[in-house]
């Protein structure tokens, strides 16, 4: 069983900065195998989940959403236990709790939905005032 947790969130006027952790415990032996994806959300109050930054480990590939490319910067440690967002010029849009996801499997085309992650953190909430 894989274990996710997020910290690092907290409060920041727009423009600033922060940056999310995600450690990941347990068995990983599975993602490793599979080359699962591992991803960062958010869901703001009354939206829905949104996929916001993806990696394909097989691949090497990093993927954003419209809403965070060129602010938002996915990253892992190299023993792959250690999931980071680092978050800049941040606005109040980005108001939201955000959790990290592991275990996806699926095509890539879908690497940024919700259904194809298997394990999630409890997630961390992140405001944005203007």
């Amino acid at each position: 069983q894989v274990h996710l947790r997020e910290s690092g969130g907290g409060s920041v006027q727009s423009g600033g900065s922060l940056r999310l952790s995600c450690t990941v415990s347990g068995d990983t032996s599975g993602y490793r195998a599979s080359g699962a994806y591992m991803a960062w959300f958010r869901q703001a109050p009354g939206k829905e989940r949104e996929g916001i930054a993806a990696f394909w480990p097989d691949a090497g590939k990093t993927y954003y959403s419209d809403s965070v490319k060129g602010r938002f910067t996915f990253s892992q440690d190299n023993a792959g236990k250690t999931m980071y967002l680092e978050m800049k010029s941040l606005r109040p849009e980005d108001t939201a709790r955000y959790y990290c996801a592991g275990g996806g499997l699926g095509r890539a085309s879908d690497i940024l939905r919700a259904r194809i992650y298997s394990d999630w953190g409890q997630g961390t909430l992140v405001t944005v005032s203007s």
